[in-house]
C-alpha cells in the first residue's frame, strides 16, 4: 500500500444508532478504515450538506430506499487528501487534494473511496489548484444536481429561465450556470433574499400567491424554461405562463409530464467543470455557515431549516 499514515485505531466519525432529526447524531470514536485492493483513503477536512442528508436519515423506510441501515454514517460529500493508496489503483497518490461523494458517511475523519467508485461506494475528483476545500466539500450533490437539471432544459442566449428556491443549495449553482449559458434567470425566493439571489445573478421575485403574475410583469415577452428546486409552485407557475413540459424540469418532486432530474445522471466531467470555473472565480458558492465538527447537530438544524442562503459546511481538519 502506497502512502501508508502514521498508525491510527481509531478516528472520529459522526453516527447515528436510529433514524430521525439532528438529536440522533453522535459524534464517536470508531475503528479507522484502511484503503483495499483498488481503493483509496481520504483524511477528510470539510463536509457539506444537502437536504438530502437528514431525509434519507430521517425514518427508515426512507433510509431503506437508499440503501442505509443501522448503524449508519451521516452527509455524503467531502473534500480532502489523500492519505493511503490501494494496489491496483491510478490517477491517484498520496497528498492528492480531491472531493466527492460518500453516501451517508462523509463526516468522518477518513473515508475510504472506491477507484473507480459511485456515489454509494464512494466517488472521488482531483480538487484543482486555486480551490480551497470548504468549497470544494460543497460540489458533489447540489453541483452534479445543477448540472443534471440544466443539461435537460439545454439553455442558451435566447432562454429566460424561471428557477424556483434559487436561493439554495442547488440554486447557487442552477442560477450562475444558467447565466455563465447566456440565459436570463428568474429566481424566486422571500423578499429577504432579493438582494442574495441579485448577487448571483438573477432578477428576484417572490415566491407565493401572485408568482405568476408577478413573473410575468418581469418578463412580459415570456418564460421559455423553469426549473423547480422545491417543489411544485414554479412547475404550476411556468405551466400556466405557457412554458412547455419539455422545457420543466424538477429535482425534489415527480409531476407527470415534467421530466425530474438527478445528480447521478449528470454528464462525465460536468463535476470537473463547475470545480475548474469554482477555481478560476467564475462561479462563486456563497458559505453561508461553518461549524466544527462537534457542533454537528447545530449545523444540521441550521440546514433543515430549509431558509439558508448557499451552503452550509461541517469542518473536520485544517487543510495542508
Amino acid at each position: 500500500m502506497q502512502g501508508q499514515s502514521g498508525p491510527a485505531a481509531t478516528s472520529r466519525a459522526v453516527m447515528l444508532d436510529s433514524f430521525g432529526g439532528p438529536e440522533v447524531l453522535d459524534l464517536r470514536e470508531v475503528p479507522s478504515p484502511e484503503a483495499g485492493d483498488g481503493q483509496i483513503r481520504v483524511r477528510v477536512t470539510a463536509s457539506g450538506l444537502n437536504p438530502m442528508d437528514w431525509i434519507m436519515t430521517a425514518d427508515a423506510d426512507t433510509a431503506a430506499r437508499f440503501g442505509l441501515s443501522l448503524p449508519a454514517g451521516f452527509a455524503t460529500d467531502y473534500a480532502g487528501v489523500v492519505d493511503q493508496v490501494g494496489t491496483g489503483v491510478t490517477g491517484f497518490a498520496a497528498g492528492d487534494r480531491v472531493f466527492g461523494g460518500a453516501l451517508s458517511r462523509a463526516v468522518a475523519d477518513f473515508v475510504v473511496i472506491d477507484v473507480p467508485g459511485h456515489i454509494a461506494s464512494g466517488v472521488a475528483h482531483h480538487t484543482p489548484d486555486g480551490g480551497d476545500d470548504r468549497t470544494a466539500a460543497t460540489l458533489a450533490i447540489a453541483g452534479s444536481t445543477a448540472a443534471a437539471a440544466l443539461a435537460v432544459l439545454d439553455l442558451g442566449p435566447d432562454d429566460t429561465v424561471l428557477v424556483g428556491g434559487a436561493g439554495g443549495g442547488v440554486g447557487v449553482f442552477a442560477v450562475q450556470l444558467a447565466r455563465l449559458a447566456g440565459a436570463r434567470v428568474i429566481g424566486t425566493g422571500s423578499a429577504s433574499s432579493s438582494g442574495f439571489l441579485a448577487g448571483l445573478g438573477a432578477e428576484p421575485v417572490t415566491y407565493g400567491d401572485g408568482l405568476v403574475d408577478r413573473v410575468r410583469a418581469l418578463a412580459p415577452g415570456g418564460v421559455t424554461a423553469a426549473l423547480d428546486l422545491h417543489g411544485t409552485e414554479t412547475v404550476h407557475a411556468a405551466r400556466a405562463l405557457g412554458v412547455p413540459d419539455g422545457r420543466i424540469c424538477t429535482i425534489a418532486t415527480q409531476v407527470d409530464g415534467v421530466r425530474p432530474a438527478n445528480g447521478a445522471h449528470a454528464a462525465p466531467g460536468a463535476l470537473e467543470e463547475i470545480a475548474g470555473l469554482v477555481a478560476a472565480g467564475r462561479l462563486q458558492v456563497p458559505i453561508a455557515a461553518s461549524f466544527p465538527v462537534e457542533q454537528v447537530r447545530a449545523a444540521v438544524e441550521l440546514q433543515a431549516g430549509r431558509h439558508v442562503r448557499g451552503k452550509v459546511v461541517v469542518e473536520l481538519s485544517d487543510a495542508p
